[in-house]
């Protein structure tokens, strides 16, 4: 229910969880700062409108935003989020798999591992672990 008393739709539920999931992976890199946070919200209010104009598309929602805030990360402050997996070579960001589909991951193509779930990310980086 939203603060109306409403029932709050599928599509505004993916939309929320969207956000949740990617604001955690933030705060788990302690990259939550406002202005990214902004970016975060353009990117769930750009998405309303991909969702709405195809309904099944709710469970990838996800995956899209956490693919937007990393994309607008690397045009303003540079790559994120790091690969916490590889330990020598140059640092790498991680990928958003699959690109479009349900059940996002954050993996390393270069070891060629699951790193963690979108949302996850505290947990496999030993920052803050989401709920």
């Amino acid at each position: 229910m939203d603060p109306s008393g409403n029932p709050v739709s599928p599509l505004e539920q993916a939309l929320h969880a969207a956000r949740a999931l990617v604001l955690a992976d933030l705060a788990a890199g302690d990259v939550a700062a406002a202005d990214v946070v902004s970016l975060v919200e353009d990117s769930v209010r750009e998405r309303r409108w991909w969702v709405e104009q195809w309904p099944d598309g709710a469970p990838f929602v996800a995956g899209l935003v956490a693919q937007d805030v990393q994309d607008a990360l690397l045009d303003r402050y540079g790559r994120w989020p790091l690969c916490p997996v590889c330990g020598t070579g140059d640092p790498h960001a991680l990928d958003v798999e699959p690109e479009l589909g349900p059940d996002p991951h954050w993996v390393c193509h270069k070891a060629g591992v699951k790193v963690a779930a979108v949302g996850a990310l505290g947990a496999a980086t030993g920052g803050t672990p989401s709920s």
